[in-house]
């Protein structure tokens, strides 16, 4: 299909964008990658006034040191992402997980921050700035504000992005010594949204866990941390039967969805597999 008429803004700077988005206020929309907002004006369900690409800004694509964090900007794209040295040193758990999303050519086009303004529950990468603690960095014509990913992610789709708001990158601090991660997804096809991931960190002290953080894909309208998973694991000696008897709750106080790719009950179980295995896995590490 044809999209609707549109008025085209390519700003060369974060400063002309925000300022495009302030013009047009709620009838804008923003093009980053691409991947998820050109079907949908394929399709005519979404229908902006003006679309703001964001190609040509180019301090959007930069990854910064920041001392005990880093800073991944939105226009980075996935296989820049996952090929960062800087990521897979400090932050590998995303490098992980954005080596599962989509396909080769999607990874070349699609950007980290447009996977995370997208929203989308079934995303990859919502899921592991939760349990990495991220915080958005968000700007505006009115100013610049930081939002916590457990707070970004707001509902289905829906994130606490304003209409004159751009995210501008995301601040994720970093993995010290003694951190294993691991991000195991089940989906049907290569190319296909994830049934149900999980994505997990595991500190290790001698043998036992000094901390954890378990957070979930397409459990619910949002990602969620899986809270009674970390609890039960503070402070626990590392075995199979502890990781077995942790990933029981993984399901605990979500709220997964059901469609054709399987029912609701059938996602709590598939979450509580996964998580046993994600946990085995980021504990090796």
């Amino acid at each position: 299909m044809i999209p609707a008429g549109f008025e085209y803004v390519r700003p060369e700077s974060v400063d002309e964008a925000v300022s495009a988005l302030a013009e047009a206020g709620e009838d804008a929309k923003v093009l980053a990658g691409g991947q998820s907002l050109m079907p949908l004006l394929r399709m005519r369900l979404a229908y902006p006034e003006v679309l703001v690409d964001l190609d040509r800004v180019a301090e959007l694509r930069e990854i910064r040191d920041l001392g005990d964090a880093l800073f991944i900007g939105a226009m980075a794209t996935h296989h820049q992402v996952m090929r960062d040295p800087l990521v897979r040193r400090h932050a590998p758990l995303i490098a992980q997980a954005t080596a599962t999303v989509a396909d080769p050519a999607t990874r070349h086009r699609g950007t980290f921050g447009g996977a995370l303004a997208h929203a989308d529950p079934a995303g990859d990468l919502p899921a592991v700035a939760l349990a990495l603690d991220a915080v958005c960095n968000v700007r505006s014509a009115r100013g610049s504000r930081d939002v916590p990913a457990a707070d970004f992610f707001v509902d289905w789709l829906t994130s606490a992005l304003e209409p004159d708001e751009l995210l501008t990158g995301v601040t994720v601090p970093k993995l010290g010594p003694g951190w294993g991660t691991h991000y195991e997804k089940f989906h049907r096809t290569a190319q296909s949204w994830a049934v149900v991931g999980v994505a997990c960190a595991v500190r290790r002290e001698r043998d036992a866990v000094a901390d954890v953080r378990v957070a979930l894909t397409n459990m619910g309208a949002a990602p969620v941390r899986a809270t009674a998973v970390e609890r039960s694991l503070e402070g626990v000696p590392v075995s199979d039967g502890a990781f077995r008897s942790a990933a029981e709750h993984a399901a605990d106080g979500t709220a997964p969805p059901g469609d054709l790719h399987g029912s609701p009950d059938y996602r709590a179980h598939l979450a509580q597999v996964l998580t046993r295995r994600a946990l085995t896995a980021a504990s090796a590490r």
